[in-house]
């Protein structure tokens, strides 16, 4: 059953999250930002609600929230891999088709993204 209601808790957190991201992301590109820095603007802004409220709600143990420094150090090194996989996809998608089209191609990077994230999120931080 934890798994179940993690992974459901886990997946309104990331369309929160993915909500936040892509309109940063086109905010920010459309701004005249070039796609690297937005995408990675976009991810610390979604970043910072993610860790808080998966660690808060989705990951919490017995109602004991799973937060602090040493959970957030194993965090960012996750977030950081998964951030440079992100940005060459989306830089990928911009060089091959266009801004547009990388505005489009970003929410099914990051949904693509989500299943491995919660895997490792599960395992390596929240532990």
């Amino acid at each position: 059953m934890t798994l179940l209601r993690q992974g459901g808790s886990y997946l309104v957190v990331g369309l929160l999250q993915l909500l936040l991201d892509w309109c940063v992301f086109v905010a920010v590109t459309a701004l005249g930002m070039p796609v690297v820095p937005g995408n990675v603007i976009g991810r610390a802004c979604a970043m910072l609600l993610g860790f808080w409220l998966n660690g808060r709600y989705t990951f919490a143990d017995a109602g004991r929230q799973r937060l602090g420094w040493k959970r957030f150090g194993r965090f960012i090194a996750l977030w950081a891999a998964i951030t440079a996989l992100s940005t060459v996809l989306v830089a990928a998608a911009d060089q091959a088709l266009g801004l547009r089209y990388a505005w489009l191609a970003k929410p099914l990077v990051e949904g693509g993204l989500a299943g491995l994230s919660f895997l490792l999120m599960r395992r390596l931080v929240f532990r």
